[in-house]
Parts: structure tokens; sequence; C-alpha cells
């Protein structure tokens, strides 16, 4: 236990390091948190977990790194759950935010227009309502299926830079701790690192503050689901696609709604915690009920 303790404290000491010198460096240089600069920064953070991982796994310790941080590509029907999820979750996020006050549904796209006003020129708006109006399909269905294709290619891949060394190395040192307890400070190791570029707007930019305390709780209600999906599959090659994909779809849960904001809806905020919540449930209830072999304990 004692080792598993040092290598997870060096783990979180350099991927911390790193990742937040890399937010902090890019902002000091002049750097602004709007696109591209905000996009490639986003990638490289997303890739250091991985690196910190491999770098501890092959070069520190000297030990292999595929087979001991579940890096498999045989498939089995747990990948095909990590494909599909996010988007179910996606839609689900969106029944939820229009019980909320003040949420409308709107077909049309509105609200959707409305949040890109402090990001796009008014110009920019109208090409993008022009080319809605000239598609034969609703531009939902289109963003569901470049969601879930992006979600198992570009997206699994930076998908894997953090799955590495969440689920990869950390889920397998903290095991000691039980499935609850490793998914719990997972979840909170996970959500902390994410503050540097919370603070600039990423994810909550109406509230960047909050929004490293909402990003928390947001990997904390994730980390069991991402743990379970990854310990079923055996692999951390799921995780990373349930990753992807929840990155490609979760836009999805405002497309279609106007009003609420960046902490209650869309999947990110409270309609979102609340189908997590269920979805943390449906698990426990399909493993002590269905589940062959039981993985979370009473």
């Amino acid at each position: 236990m004692v080792e598993n303790v040092r290598k997870t404290a060096i783990f979180v000491a350099l991927t911390y390091f790193f990742s937040y010198s890399l937010a902090n460096v890019y902002l000091a240089l002049g750097g602004k948190w709007v696109q591209p600069g905000s996009t490639i920064i986003a990638l490289a953070y997303m890739f250091i977990p991985m690196i910190m991982a491999i770098v501890i796994q092959r070069f520190i310790y000297k030990q292999p790194v595929r087979g001991p941080l579940g890096i498999s590509f045989k498939f089995n029907r747990w990948f095909l759950v990590a494909w599909l999820l996010p988007p179910a979750i996606a839609f689900a996020t969106l029944g939820v935010s229009l019980l909320f006050p003040g949420v409308q549904y709107t077909p049309g796209m509105e609200g959707m227009y409305e949040r890109f006003q402090s990001t796009l020129t008014p110009e920019q708006i109208e090409e993008m309502k022009r080319q809605a109006a000239g598609l034969s399909v609703h531009p939902v269905w289109l963003g569901l299926l470049e969601g879930l294709i992006a979600g198992i290619t570009v997206n699994a891949v930076a998908g894997f830079g953090e799955e590495l060394g969440w689920r990869g190395l950390l889920q397998r040192e903290l095991s000691y701790l039980g499935f609850w307890k490793a998914s719990a400070v997972i979840g909170l190791i996970w959500g902390l690192w994410h503050a540097p570029i919370i603070l600039q707007g990423h994810n909550y930019p109406q509230h960047p503050l909050a929004g490293v305390g909402m990003m928390t709780v947001f990997t904390l209600l994730l980390s069991p689901i991402f743990s379970y999906i990854r310990l079923k599959a055996k692999s951390v090659i799921a995780a990373a696609i349930l990753h992807g994909t929840l990155n490609g779809t979760f836009g999805l849960a405002v497309f279609l709604i106007r009003g609420g904001d960046d902490l209650t809806v869309g999947v990110t905020g409270l309609a979102g915690f609340v189908v997590l919540g269920l979805a943390n449930i449906a698990f426990v209830v399909y493993d002590r009920v269905w589940a062959k072999e039981r993985l979370i304990a009473s």
C-alpha cells in the first residue's frame, strides 16, 4: 500500500505541476481563452496525464505500460456501452433541463444561437442559420452522428490522453481503497486538475469561479461510471471512448433549449448532475441484480 500511495503522489504532483504550468505560461504570454488558442491548449492539457503515467510507469518504476495500465483492444459489449451512453446522457439531460423554471424547448435552435452571441459575430451567426436552414435533416441529428464518429476516433485519442492517467494508473494504484473510495479520490483529483482552464471560462464561461466547484462535482459523479465501464470492459480504451464520445455529444443537451445558464442546464450543469446521479444508481442496480461478477461492494 505504501508503494501505491507513493506512486499516486508522484503522478498527481507531476501531472498538476506540468498542467498548471502549461495553462499559466500560456496566459502569462498573453494568451486568451478564445479560439483557436484555447482548443490547442486544452488538447495539450489532456495529454499530460498520459505522459506522466508513462514516465512514472516506464522510466521511474521500470514497469511495463500496456498490460498493467489496462491498454487492451479486445472488444466486448462494454465498449458499445461506452460509446452509446454519452448521447443517452445528453438527451436525458435535455429532458431534465426542460423541468427547470424559465427553460423552453426551441426546435429552431434559437437558444443555441443566443449562446453563441458572446463568441461569434452577428454575420457568423446568420451564416450558421442559413447553413442549418439548407440541411435536409435537423442539425441535432448531424451533431449526434458527428459526435459518435468523433467519439471513437479523434476524440477517443484525446480522451486516452487523460484516461491512461485516471483510469489506467490511478485506478490501479488506488484499487486497495475499494470501488467507491477510489472513484471519489480519482474524481476529486480529476476535477481540481481542470481548475486553471475552468477559471478562464472553459465549460462555465458565465461563472468561472463557481465553475471550479461545479466541475469537481461533475467529475465526482462521472468517476464511478467511468471506473465501472473500465473494469467491466477490462480496458482503459473503453474509458477513452466514453470520454471522447461524452466530449463529442454533450452539446446536444443544449441544442434545443432556451433559458437557464451554465450552472443549471447542460451535462455539466445541475440538470446533468441529476442524470448522472440516476446513471450511478442504474449501474449499482445492474451490478447487484444482473451482473455475473459484482464489482461494487455493498
